[in-house]
């Protein structure tokens, strides 16, 4: 799959299979995240796979109502990014991390994996961020569900280029 492909057929799916996503493929996700673009090659992105331990406590933390949630996907994500105290640069590391949690997406999609990018306000939390192992230098920027797609989704509309691009002399 090229990328302009990739882009346009990636959907947020949330209904997936129950066998997690392969060690080797996780690697191999993670390795292309590092190619992101980053102000001063900081690398400020961070990433830990759940396991069954990290996944109880984060549930623990979440309580009964928002755990379930956490259930959706047979793999779970918490990408971070890891701030200097710098203001401008820790934007810039904020917004970096971003980008390299979605290509993380987007390289789960052309292997065939489904994927869901989530904020859950569990994570920032004192008991979510312990829960994972969150220091107190890092910014929470997302928990990214993946797995085997059970459903499939047709893209929503979307404005035309006109409604948000402006031309500037």
């Amino acid at each position: 799959m090229d990328v302009e492909e990739a882009i346009r057929t990636r959907r947020t799916l949330k209904a997936f299979g129950q066998r997690p996503v392969p060690r080797e493929t996780l690697e191999e996700l993670l390795e292309l995240a590092r190619w992101a673009p980053n102000h001063h090659v900081t690398e400020p992105w961070r990433f830990r796979v759940l396991g069954p331990e990290s996944l109880i406590r984060l549930k623990e933390a979440a309580g009964p109502e928002a755990a379930g949630k956490l259930d959706r996907a047979p793999t779970l994500i918490v990408s971070s990014a890891r701030l200097s105290g710098d203001p401008e640069c820790d934007e810039e590391d904020l917004h970096a991390t971003g980008v390299a949690t979605y290509i993380v997406l987007l390289a789960a999609h052309a292997r065939g994996l489904a994927g869901y990018w989530r904020t859950p306000a569990v994570l920032r939390t004192p008991a979510g961020r312990a829960a994972v192992g969150l220091g107190d230098d890092e910014r929470f920027v997302g928990l990214i569900h993946l797995g085997e797609p059970r459903q499939g989704k047709q893209p929503p509309p979307r404005a035309p280029v006109e409604d948000f691009v402006s031309w500037l002399p």
